[in-house]
């Protein structure tokens, strides 16, 4: 059996498959772009798993990490403390609703996820109700893969192999409305998911800690989409029945939904935010967890063991906070929310025209991410082992286009320097690998886990 001579190990990939498709090497970024090692460009349209924000190699980004790699490029955050840690922090707060007053800061989404939830159930054991363990999460709900956010995230393919190290959480029904029946008003499905999840509460409510939810978009079931509505109902209950709400951000902040954080839409205030991803525009990895001060009252004692003794050895690290100070100061100084309406207008026009193609349905947006699903001509999906996705990410590729599909979900979440040309091509080339994809016929064995 040959073996690739590489000793690299690739994320969320089966590795078998790169004997036939080895990775694609990218030696350089620019803009919406990257380029390969023979100089041939792909147009970026999942903004690099969705962290890139600005574009590749943005010039303020650079230089802020050039002047600041100069200056002091670690320090440990535990005892010490440093400006643009400072600054962003500060940034963050004013940003956020005004409850939110304290920020935690990590190195990944995943960490951001562990870091709530454990602030939370330390939370209720240091606030005499030690009782409170459990916590509610979304069916088909996605919030990492280390073990406590894996816990709480619901898509076996993640999970199934690691059950023995996972504690059992609630499950609630999915606002997704592509899950409604086929005469059911979006009122009506929503009212009757969310009564489901209220019953869950009803019952447990003694044990919770809290509730944890990805607003707007849960990404990686496939970019199923909700409206604010129902995180203003779940807001309530949460207040209602006195746990927490976290809101997990990490995909879906800082201009993804066309508002700076999707609970804006809800004019709501979560008891923790996560935040990741876009954070640095992309650049460094870091995360930040945002609470209130009730929360963070709860864990200020001269007691050692009252405090939050998570830890992470470059957490604050100074090179990725001055990226994401840079990164805010782009939004200010260029509207870049303002300047995306533009693209959020044509991706809308662009959607619109898919909405009668014989294979593709449910298409839908929220803000700056347009999706749609592969369907046979008479409407019902694929079996999931037929590749589609698989082949339409390749067909995409061969012209020039990054698209990493879900499933049968075809998705855009592009870096905010796309051009509305661009997003139509892209949107041109998802449609002609889809026909392409449902002409074909691809063995079973070849699943979505190689792709690029």
């Amino acid at each position: 059996m040959p073996i690739s001579p590489s000793p690299l190990w690739h994320p969320c990939t089966q590795m078998y498959q790169h004997q036939d498709h080895p990775p694609i090497e990218v030696v350089r970024g620019q803009g919406a772009y990257l380029y390969q090692a023979d100089g041939t460009p792909l147009l970026d349209a999942i903004s690099s798993w969705w962290v890139n924000l600005h574009g590749h190699s943005h010039p303020k980004i650079n230089a802020a990490i050039i002047d600041q790699v100069q200056q002091l490029e670690q320090v440990m955050l535990a005892g010490f403390t440093h400006p643009p840690i400072e600054a962003l922090a500060q940034r963050l707060v004013n940003l956020t609703p005004a409850p939110l007053t304290r920020c935690f800061f990590a190195d990944s989404g995943s960490a951001a996820i562990e870091v709530a939830l454990k602030m939370s159930l330390q939370y209720w054991q240091q606030s005499g109700s030690p009782e409170r363990t459990t916590f509610i999460s979304l069916a088909n709900g996605y919030h990492g893969e280390t073990l406590g956010s894996l816990a709480v995230t619901d898509i076996p393919l993640f999970s199934s192999q690691y059950q023995p190290l996972l504690i059992q959480h609630l499950r609630a029904p999915s606002p997704d409305l592509t899950l409604k029946y086929t005469d059911e008003s979006d009122e009506s499905f929503l009212t009757r998911q969310f009564a489901a999840i209220k019953a869950l509460v009803e019952v447990h409510r003694d044990r919770l800690c809290a509730i944890i939810v990805e607003p707007l978009v849960q990404g990686a079931a496939g970019m199923k989409m909700y409206p604010p509505i129902y995180l203003n109902w779940l807001s309530s209950l949460c207040r209602e029945y006195d746990i927490h709400l976290i809101l997990d951000e990490i995909a879906v902040g800082f201009g993804r939904t066309g508002t700076m954080f999707a609970h804006e839409q809800a004019d709501i205030c979560p008891d923790f935010l996560c935040l990741s991803k876009g954070l640095t525009a992309g650049y460094l990895p870091m995360s930040c967890v945002m609470t209130t001060e009730d929360i963070y009252q709860a864990f200020y004692s001269p007691d050692v063991a009252r405090g939050f003794l998570h830890s992470h050895s470059f957490t604050g690290n100074p090179l990725a906070a001055r990226a994401a100070l840079a990164s805010l100061d782009i939004f200010a100084n260029q509207h870049t929310l303002n300047r995306n309406q533009v693209l959020i207008q044509t991706m809308q026009q662009e959607l619109t025209k898919l909405q009668t193609h014989q294979h593709i349905a449910h298409v839908r947006q929220t803000g700056m991410i347009g999706a749609f699903n592969i369907v046979q001509a008479n409407g019902t999906s694929y079996p999931a082992t037929s590749g589609k996705g698989k082949l339409v990410a390749h067909y995409a590729l061969s012209h020039g286009v990054l698209l990493r599909p879900i499933g049968d979900c075809v998705y855009l979440i592009p870096p905010y320097c796309i051009t509305p040309d661009e997003i139509r091509h892209v949107l041109d080339t998802a449609r002609r690998a889809i026909e392409f994809a449902v002409s074909q016929h691809l063995p079973a064995m070849m699943s979505e886990a190689a792709l690029p």
